[in-house]
C-alpha cells in the first residue's frame, strides 16, 4: 500500500530549530535519512537521530515509545531506539518528538533470506524477552496485538484476490485465541526493522506499534524473513511457551502483512512481501 500523504512536511531546517530551541548541547549537521509511514526520521550529526510524526494519528505513538522504551531496553538483548532526549511541541512543530540513538548499518529487506537466517536466533531471543507480561497501562493498538477475528472482515476483504493467502488468514481466524495475559509486543516486526551489519543484528528499530496483546503479530516475521531453516532455528529459540495455535496464527498475520506489502514502492518491501508468500505456499 502506498505511503498515507503527510498531515505536515517536515524539512531538515525545521528540526535544526527544534534541537537548537530545546536540546542545544546536541546540535549537529541535520539531514533527511527516511520516510516512514509514520515518522520522518533525520540524521544528527554521526551518533543520533530525530523521530517526528508526520501524521496526528501517529503523535500519541511516539508518546508510548519515550514513555516505555528506556524500561524495555534495561531488558532487551539488542538494541532498540530508547530516546537519549524527548522533544516537547514548539517552533511552530505541534507534536512531541525523541532525539535516538543512530544504530549504522542497514534494513534486513537488503539481504537474502538465507543471510537472514544468521540473525533467526538473535531475534528470536530478543522477542522471547520482549513478550513478557505487560502492564494494565500498556497502549492498546486496535490492528496489531489483537484476536484476529476482530480484524477478520477488514483482512477477508483485502484478501479477496490472493486465494492463497486468505486461506492462511482463515486458519488463523479458525484457531484459539491467546489466553494469557497480554505480552509486550513489537507490533511491527518484518526484515525492514531490524538494522544488520558485518552479518549481525545490531538494533531493532521502529516501536511505533508497540502495544500489549497476543504475540502472534511479532513471530509473523517466521515468513516474511526467514527460509525454513531459519524458521526452525527461529522457533527453537523462541522455546515452547508458544504453542500451535500461536504459530497458526503468526501465519495469518504473515499473510495479511504479505498482502499490505506486495504492491509497496520500495523493492525491498516487495521482494520480502513475495517470499512470505511463497514460504505460507511452502514453497521458501
Amino acid at each position: 500500500m502506498p505511503h498515507p500523504d503527510a498531515d505536515l512536511r517536515v524539512t531538515a531546517a525545521d528540526v535544526e530549530r527544534l534541537v537548537a530551541a530545546q536540546h542545544p548541547s546536541l546540535l549537529a549537521p541535520v539531514r533527511h535519512v527516511a520516510h516512514g509511514w509514520d515518522n520522518e526520521l533525520f540524521r544528527l550529526g554521526d551518533d543520533l537521530a530525530v523521530r517526528l510524526p508526520r501524521r496526528a494519528v501517529a503523535a500519541p505513538l511516539i508518546e508510548h515509545e519515550q514513555r516505555w522504551l528506556p524500561q524495555l531496553a534495561e531488558a532487551l538483548p539488542v538494541p532498540i531506539p530508547a530516546p537519549v532526549a524527548v522533544g516537547v511541541p514548539g517552533q511552530g512543530y505541534p507534536w512531541a518528538w525523541s532525539i535516538v540513538p543512530w544504530f549504522e548499518g542497514h534494513p534486513a529487506t537488503g539481504r537474502t533470506p538465507g543471510e537472514r537466517d544468521a540473525f533467526a536466533g538473535p531475534l528470536g531471543a530478543a522477542l522471547r524477552t520482549l513478550h513478557t507480561p505487560a502492564p494494565s497501562d500498556a497502549p492498546h493498538n486496535p490492528v496489531r496485538g489483537v484476536p484476529l477475528a476482530e480484524r477478520d472482515a477488514v483482512v477477508r476483504e483485502r484478501l479477496a484476490g490472493h486465494p492463497d493467502l486468505a486461506a492462511a488468514w482463515r486458519d488463523g481466524v479458525a484457531a484459539p485465541a491467546w489466553d494469557r495475559a497480554p505480552v509486550w509486543v513489537h507490533g511491527d516486526a518484518h526484515p525492514g526493522n531490524l538494522v544488520v551489519r558485518d552479518g549481525r543484528l545490531v538494533a531493532l528499530v521502529d516501536f511505533g506499534d508497540m502495544c500489549a496483546g497476543d504475540p502472534a503479530c511479532d513471530l509473523a516475521i517466521a515468513w516474511s524473513a526467514f527460509t525454513p531453516a531459519g524458521r526452525a532455528a527461529f522457533r527453537d529459540t523462541l522455546g515452547p511457551g508458544y504453542d500451535e495455535a500461536v504459530w497458526v496464527r503468526a501465519r495469518a498475520w504473515a499473510a495479511a502483512f504479505a498482502m499490505l506489502s506486495l504492491d509497496s514502492p520500495d523493492p525491498g518491501m516487495r521482494a520480502m512481501a513475495e517470499h512470505a508468500r511463497a514460504a505460507i505456499a511452502g514453497a521458501a
